[in-house]
């Protein structure tokens, strides 16, 4: 039987075989090493989006739903809530389902066998302070997998299987910051074998970023923190705060266009010291700009790790509306979520029963292990490691390909 190795990820994922020995990324979507981990919902045509196709539809401001970042739903009682979708009442379990069935028949197609046996990627933790929901989010992942047509499932943790693909020797340590999680494994290397020494990881990751950095630099243009007036008496509040984050975080925006919400703002428009706030608010509920905003602020945030200066664009709610991001805000935003994933990595390291002074190397996998607060901190950490940035968004699927072949 044909097995597969898919890295399923918050914000990207990419499948991998392995061939003549060697592993193989294959190309789901216009000859490219992954595929975005979204989804679309068209209501006008009554079909489903996938990937990149899904994010332009959003784009494009057709109508229907678009979901991203749905993995961080696992092990949480949203998963196995049934919600209308289309014509059918699924739960977001059958979404992932659906996505993950899209990723068989398109490996399938390009490598002619089918698929029913697949090594998923997962987190060290989905959750860092409940094992009871840990341990659901992994059985809610593999009815996933199972739905989607799989007959044998397994996992591989995905700072292990980046382990595999790291080339080189010496005592190394995994640092792999995805969209959802921050993982870490330190493991030795000496004369081709391998032997892992310890893994942990925590729920921080790429959207948890977005989030803070949204609710800090954009949210408080549409409102967040401004007064309202009570319609009875002279006091004033402000809007439930819970609005603004849940409006911020990736995987709940589809869930925040409800017409009694929308009145609520309209409401507030009405009674506020600063109406022009909840305006913005209001157009963008309406016109369901959400996961606009999040891209812009995504988009800003990368702009502002590269240079002196980022800035989110808020066009799409408000010709020239804008949120500057200067890369010293960037990094005294997260500071304190890069403290955090240096303080796990130091965990792991003692987990390993080393000494900082013994990890020769440090390998920085998936996309927020880009950012420069990140790879500073981890530097003060182990001063004297070498730090290396290689195949930060293949090494995990590269690693699952391998391991795929001797399963």
């Amino acid at each position: 039987m044909a097995a597969i190795g898919i890295d399923f990820g918050t914000s990207n994922t990419a499948a991998g075989v392995i061939e003549n020995g060697t592993a193989q990324i294959l190309k789901l979507e216009g000859g490219k090493d992954t595929m975005p981990t979204a989804i679309f919902l068209d209501f006008a045509n009554h079909d489903t989006l996938y990937g990149r196709a899904a994010a332009q539809a959003m784009i494009d401001g057709q109508d229907g739903r678009f979901m991203r970042s749905l993995k961080s739903i696992l092990g949480t009682p949203l998963a196995r809530e049934k919600r209308q979708f289309l014509n059918e009442r699924l739960t977001l379990i059958d979404v992932i389902a659906r996505f993950l069935n899209e990723i068989r028949e398109r490996a399938e197609h390009a490598k002619g066998t089918s698929f029913r046996q697949v090594l998923s990627g997962r987190p060290v933790r989905f959750h860092s302070k409940s094992d009871a929901a840990n341990a659901q989010a992994l059985v809610d992942l593999e009815d996933a997998y199972r739905l989607a047509g799989f007959d044998e499932v397994s996992f591989l943790p995905e700072p292990e299987a980046a382990a595999i693909a790291a080339q080189g020797s010496g005592r190394i340590l995994i640092v792999d910051i995805g969209g959802g999680t921050s993982d870490f494994t330190v493991f030795e290397r000496e004369n081709g074998a391998t032997k892992l020494l310890a893994s942990e990881g925590i729920r921080l990751g790429g959207t948890d970023f977005d989030r803070d950095l949204n609710v800090a630099h954009v949210m408080p243009l549409l409102g967040y923190d401004a007064e309202i007036r009570n319609e009875m008496g002279p006091d004033s509040h402000s809007a439930p705060r819970s609005v603004f984050r849940d409006l911020a975080t990736w995987e709940k925006i589809a869930f925040m266009y409800s017409p009694a919400l929308l009145r609520d703002v309209r409401r507030w428009e009405r009674l506020a010291a600063d109406p022009v706030l909840f305006a913005r608010l209001g157009e963008v509920l309406e016109m369901h700009l959400g996961h606009d905003i999040a891209y812009a602020v995504e988009a800003g945030k990368i702009a502002a790790n590269a240079s002196s200066m980022g800035r989110i664009d808020l066009g799409i709610v408000e010709k020239g509306l804008a949120a500057e991001l200067p890369n010293h805000m960037l990094q005294m935003q997260l500071i304190d979520a890069a403290n955090k994933i240096a303080a796990c990595a130091s965990e792991t390291i003692a987990l390993a029963g080393c000494r900082p002074d013994q990890i020769d190397r440090v390998v920085f996998v998936g996309g927020s292990s880009l950012l420069g607060v990140i790879q500073n901190r981890i530097a003060q950490l182990l001063p004297e490691a070498q730090l290396e940035t290689s195949e930060v968004f293949t090494a995990v699927v590269d690693g699952l390909a391998i391991a795929s072949g001797k399963a």
